[in-house]
C-alpha cells in the first residue's frame, strides 16, 4: 500500500532522560501524524518503560490514573520522540460502531454518484504504522467495546462482515487506552458515565500501567519551564506553596471533599495569570475556584491557608 518507513534505533537514556539501558525502534522521518515535542516534558519511568514496551514488542499497553495526570500526553510524547504517527479516538457517548468499522457513502466517480464503502477508523489505522490511543476507554458504550475486543489478540486481524475482508495488521500498527479507572466502574463516586468493563476483554491487555501526578520537585520544573516569570529566585517559595496547593486538591478529591482537583494545566495557568494579574488570590479564582462548586470554598479556604498563611478572600 505504502513504502514500507525507515526504521532507526535510540539510546532510551539520552532520549528520554531516564535511567535505562534500552535501545528502542524509532523512524528516521516525521510525518503528518507525529505529535510536536514538548521540550519541557518531564517522563515518569515506569510508565515510560511501559510505553515503550508497547511500541517496541508491540504489547497492548492500557494507561490508568486520576484526571489531570496527563496520560494521553505521555503517549504521545513517547510517540513524537519516536516519530511514530499517533491517532486519538475519545470513546465518548457519540461514538458509534460505524464510527469504527466504516459505513456506505455515496461518492462522485467519473460524474456519477456510486455507492462506495468508507473505512471507519479502526480499519484506517489498523493498516497503516500509526499508534492508535482510545481515550476515556472506561466510558465506552458495550457495542463499541467489543468492536475492539478482536483488535486486542496477538494477530489482531480484523474482519469487515460487509467487506468479506479480514485485515492483517500493519507491522508497525500499535494499540493503547487511557482510562480513570481499571474498568470496574464508577466505584468510588468520582467518575460518572464510568463503564464496568467486560473482564475477558481487561485480560486481554498486555499492560497496565498507572501514572499518577509528578513530584513537587518535578512539578516545580514544569512551571518555571513554562512561564519565565516563575524562575525568579524570589518566587521559589510561591511556587513551591502553588504545588502544595495543588497536591491538597488532589487529596482532597481522592477522599470526596472536592468534586474537582487542579491539575497540572490549571497549576500552569494559576502561574500564567499570576504574571498577567499580580495578584496570587485573583489568578487562583480565574484559574481554578471558579469551575468548581461554590460550597467547597471552604475547604479551599482552608487549604489556601495552610499554604500561604493568609485568608482566601473573594476576588
Amino acid at each position: 500500500m505504502n513504502t514500507p518507513p525507515e526504521l532507526n534505533r535510540l539510546d532510551v537514556r539520552s532520549v528520554f532522560g531516564i535511567d535505562s539501558p534500552l535501545k528502542v525502534t524509532a523512524f528516521r522521518e516525521r510525518s503528518e501524524h507525529v505529535p510536536d515535542i514538548d521540550p519541557d516534558y518531564r517522563f515518569n519511568r515506569e510508565v515510560t518503560l511501559a510505553l515503550l514496551a508497547g511500541f517496541e514488542h508491540n504489547r497492548r499497553v492500557m494507561l490508568q490514573g486520576l484526571h489531570g495526570t496527563g496520560k494521553s500526553t505521555h503517549i504521545e510524547q513517547v510517540a513524537a520522540r519516536l516519530n511514530w504517527p499517533c491517532v486519538r479516538v475519545n470513546l465518548d457517548g457519540h461514538l458509534s460502531r460505524l464510527d469504527l468499522v466504516g459505513r456506505d457513502a455515496v461518492v462522485l466517480r467519473d460524474g456519477q454518484q456510486v455507492t462506495e464503502f468508507q473505512p471507519g477508523i479502526v480499519p484506517w489505522a489498523l493498516q497503516r504504522p500509526v499508534a492508535l490511543i482510545f481515550d476515556e476507554y472506561d466510558a465506552g458504550r458495550p457495542e463499541i467495546m467489543f468492536v475492539i475486543q478482536r483488535l486486542l489478540e496477538r494477530d489482531g486481524q480484523f474482519t469487515l462482515l460487509d467487506q468479506n475482508q479480514v485485515l492483517k495488521p500493519h507491522p508497525q500498527f500499535r494499540l493503547f487506552a487511557t482510562s480513570n479507572t481499571v474498568g470496574l466502574g464508577n466505584l468510588n463516586g468520582l467518575y460518572h458515565g464510568a463503564q464496568q468493563l467486560n473482564q475477558a476483554q481487561m485480560d486481554r491487555w498486555n499492560i497496565v500501567a498507572t501514572l499518577n501526578h509528578l513530584p513537587p520537585e518535578q512539578e516545580m520544573a514544569i512551571v518555571r519551564a513554562r512561564v519565565p516569570a516563575m524562575r525568579d529566585e524570589a518566587r521559589q517559595a510561591q511556587l513551591q506553596a502553588m504545588v502544595q496547593f495543588a497536591n491538597l486538591t488532589r487529596q482532597g478529591f481522592k477522599v470526596g471533599d472536592l468534586s474537582t482537583l487542579m491539575s497540572p494545566r490549571s497549576l500552569i495557568s494559576w502561574a500564567e495569570n499570576l504574571d498577567i494579574f499580580g495578584d496570587l488570590q485573583l489568578a487562583l479564582h480565574l484559574s481554578f475556584i471558579n469551575k468548581g462548586d461554590e460550597s467547597e470554598r471552604p475547604v479551599l479556604g482552608e487549604y489556601f491557608q495552610r499554604c500561604f498563611d493568609q485568608e482566601l478572600g473573594t476576588p
